[in-house]
């Protein structure tokens, strides 16, 4: 089961906002010039000035124990180096996983039960002091303690003795199944096989923390820099965090950040309207600024595209995440395989994908995996039905079913029109299915009264609107939390919406689970999601897409398939 806070993070992601996140990644023309000449994102780095980072959500709970992986658009990677982390370059390449603080991606035992890793030589904090294997052990256990919630579950689920532990606060007890032989080896014990442990150790629970610095919940104040920058100001619970450099930290033994600014100021809290306008217009200080976390809607984005000085400064990314219908076989009519199926033929995907904002952020969807290699991507389509759908192949397979006149059915979805799961989706499907004689009533929810309502076994409905992102671009933690039948949560949030408990699936993920090549793994993910999507247990829609604008000083854009948002550890502004 999910720790409360995890869910709520889930639920964040499960309705993520419209045009927030998608497939294959890019960046603004290399050749885009700005408005001063220079060369834009393209010009030559520099160390210096002052980057600032305009963010609608502010940077809360700055603490890696609560943080859920390096959310908050790579703030937190700037702060907290971990054992991994992810490989700073564009598109396919920034979704692989490299060494950080450890040495390469860790030795696994025979059955991938037991990783171990060697820390770098060198490594300090801010104060000069030595980073060492016990720190990362007793980092990884306060993330443990409740009142330090909201991180990451896999830990928990994944170490021996984790699902009972509390954490070091009470009896000052630590985790056996981390060991530290020495001050530069960390060893972790597994409950079952975990061959994408590599990902795992990139989440911020696996940052070092000395036992001797640790504030307990006031540490998110000034928390022990191991990254290329210290914090120096934190008001607001993050709406208002500054950081500058961190003298004792080496680029020697940082390969992935390069830490061009000399100060990064993040102001959190704004209207995504002021932001973009702030962004467009680019005065100022605005020169130097980014953000991570709003987009351009249709409309903005229209004036950009007839700006070529603007358009030279969007960059485009894509992040693991699909918006799809999900289906309750519990609930009649859905218990029919071929109700199911006559839906997903009669679905309209380019009315959906013209209803999440057009052709520039959303990308049409006919597999569960997002479409990328990282994922298993596996091209198909179980239910082809072209761009439009198939209403006359609907009401065959309806009349087969026993609905020769049709069926009335209830689509529930957010009322909120900024989500993936919103009233603009659930209308462009009303009049998709009504050409296949399928009645659509629709039941709207307010945000939280939809996410209690469909997440929860008990009032689930069979027919509604989701949507799933990834913990890291693998298709272990995207498959396995809506196919798993063991993950299947009758008393809290579930994302098993199918139910699904298949001993042939379950197998096949536990077999998955065991393959340390993570290329291997890859296939057969992608095998496996062909297999349940003949099902039709969900109908994937779309894969959302980010447009962001940034600051005509701002140079040496990434953005990579992993976040598919800026990444702020590479950027320059002089």
């Amino acid at each position: 089961m999910r720790q409360p806070s995890v869910i709520s993070r889930r639920v964040a992601a499960a309705a993520v906002v419209l045009v927030v996140v998608g497939g294959a990644a890019a960046c603004g023309p290399a050749d885009s010039k700005n408005a001063d000449g220079d060369s834009g994102a393209a010009g030559k780095p520099h160390k210096g000035g002052t980057l600032t980072v305009l963010n609608s959500s502010p940077q809360e709970d700055f603490d890696p124990a609560r943080l859920y992986t390096s959310g908050g658009g790579n703030v937190p990677s700037l702060v907290f180096r971990t054992l991994t982390t992810r490989n700073r370059e564009d598109g396919a390449a920034g979704a692989k996983v490299v060494p950080d603080l450890a040495t390469d991606l860790g030795t696994p035992s025979k059955d991938a039960t037991v990783w171990t890793y060697t820390l770098k030589d060198g490594l300090k904090y801010e104060d000069g002091s030595a980073i060492t294997s016990a720190d990362i052990k007793y980092g990884i256990e306060r993330s443990f303690a409740a009142e330090l919630s909201g991180g990451a579950p896999y830990l928990r689920d994944w170490l021996v003795g984790g699902a009972d532990y509390e954490g070091p606060y009470k009896g000052g007890k630590g985790l056996d199944s981390i060991e530290t032989p020495d001050a530069k080896t960390i060893v972790f014990h597994l409950v079952k096989p975990e061959g994408e442990f590599p990902y795992l150790a990139t989440q911020t629970q696996t940052t070092p923390v000395p036992k001797a610095k640790d504030t307990g919940t006031k540490y998110e104040e000034h928390p022990l820099s191991s990254g290329p920058y210290k914090v120096v100001k934190n008001e607001g619970d993050g709406e208002r965090l500054v950081l500058e450099r961190n003298p004792h930290w080496s680029q020697a033994t940082d390969e992935e950040r390069k830490a061009y600014p000399d100060r990064i100021d993040v102001r959190s809290g704004l209207d995504s309207a002021v932001i973009n306008q702030r962004l467009s217009a680019s005065q100022g200080t605005d020169a130097a600024a980014v953000t991570t976390d709003t987009n351009l809607g249709p409309a903005e984005l229209a004036k950009v595209a007839g700006d070529k000085k603007l358009s030279a400064r969007v960059g485009t990314g894509h992040f693991g995440y699909t918006n799809y219908i999900a289906f309750n076989p519990k609930v009649k009519p859905f218990d029919d395989p071929k109700v199911r199926q006559a839906i997903s033929y009669a679905v309209d995907r380019s009315s959906v994908v013209n209803a999440a904002g057009g052709s520039a952020l959303a990308e049409p969807a006919t597999t569960f995996l997002p479409n990328q290699k990282s994922f298993g991507y596996t091209p198909y389509d179980a239910f082809p039905a072209g761009r439009t759908g198939d209403p006359a192949k609907a009401k065959e397979l309806l009349k087969e079913a026993g609905y020769p006149n049709g069926l009335t059915v209830t689509l529930t979805h957010n009322n909120d029109k900024n989500f993936a799961t919103s009233p603009e989706i659930a209308t462009a499907l009303q009049e998709a299915l009504k050409k296949a004689g399928i009645t659509v009533k629709l039941q709207g929810l307010e945000d939280n009264a939809y996410s209690d309502t469909v997440y929860n076994i008990k009032s689930e409905p069979g027919f509604f609107l989701g949507g799933w992102g990834a913990d890291w671009p693998s298709g272990g933690p995207f498959f396995a939390p809506v196919f798993d039948g063991r993950q299947i949560v009758k008393s809290g949030y579930n994302f098993n919406s199918a139910q699904l408990d298949d001993p042939a699936v379950n197998k096949e993920i536990d077999e998955i689970n065991k393959l340390t090549d993570l290329n291997a793994a890859a296939e057969r993910w992608g095998a496996l999601d062909k297999k349940v999507g003949e099902q039709a247990l969900t109908v994937p829609l779309f894969h959302p897409v980010y447009k962001r604008l940034y600051g005509k000083s701002v140079k040496n854009v990434v953005i990579s398939d992993w976040t598919g948002v800026l990444d702020i550890s590479q950027v320059a502004v002089k």
